[in-house]
């Protein structure tokens, strides 16, 4: 997944959506930073980052922040779409025991009375559907220590939707899973962000005592052969 990356060292990231690197020639130039969240911990300047090249004329901005190797030594996935394309290759090759076993396996349907996409639906016909919302987990925040990741990293309204979701998903019998996928080696263990977003916290508290399952999975992407 990660092919031929080229390493180079942020300087700062602004505006959300990118950020300025020197590379190993020196030069300093601009990327695409994939990301919208805070990304706490996740962006300090004198990082290493690995960044992929597009060959497409029509981009702006040619290269993208994929990795970041921080100074602690921790990896971190800093392109959010990584997460889903991870999961949904785990999902094929049944990697994530709890939900091992659908004969189907679709992504980005439509679902539920807040017009949003389910990122997985896992189906066959000797069970309910199985509705997996999937977060992309990489805030490991001080003083918080010992591997504690939390989701989110900042006030996700568009988070709070998809909890509610996936407990009306529950109420109408199907199963219903938010799946963390943790996107950090230094997080172990995920737990909901109440001091950042306490609305989120208490909808994630709802929606386990509704039945709502949640699992954390973690793709081994720090370990990956990625380049020169």
């Amino acid at each position: 997944m990660f092919d031929n990356l080229k390493k180079a060292t942020l300087i700062k990231r602004y505006k959300r959506f990118l950020a300025d690197v020197r590379l190993e020639s020196g030069d300093i130039v601009t990327i695409y930073c994939p990301n919208t969240g805070a990304m706490t911990h996740c962006a300090d300047p004198g990082d290493q980052v690995w960044y992929s090249t597009s060959n497409n004329p029509k981009r702006k901005y040619k290269h993208t922040w994929e990795l970041t190797l921080n100074k602690a030594g921790d990896w971190i996935c800093i392109n959010t779409a990584r997460a889903n394309q991870f999961v949904g290759e785990m999902l094929r090759q049944g990697e994530i025991e709890a939900l091992a076993g659908y004969e189907h396996i679709q992504a980005e349907v439509k679902y539920g009375s807040e017009n949003s996409r389910i990122d997985f639906l896992l189906s066959d016909e000797s069970r309910a559907d199985c509705y997996v919302e999937v977060k992309s987990c990489t805030l490991l925040e001080a003083p918080f220590a010992q591997g504690q990741g939390f989701f989110p990293d900042t006030v996700s309204v568009r988070g709070q939707k998809h909890l509610r979701e996936l407990m009306e998903m529950k109420e109408r019998g199907k199963r219903s899973v938010l799946l963390f996928a943790v996107m950090h080696s230094g997080i172990k263990s995920v737990q909901a962000a109440g001091h950042i977003d306490s609305k989120y916290a208490q909808l994630f508290e709802l929606a386990k005592q509704a039945g709502v399952e949640v699992i954390c999975c973690y793709p081994e992407f720090s370990t990956a052969n990625f380049g020169p």
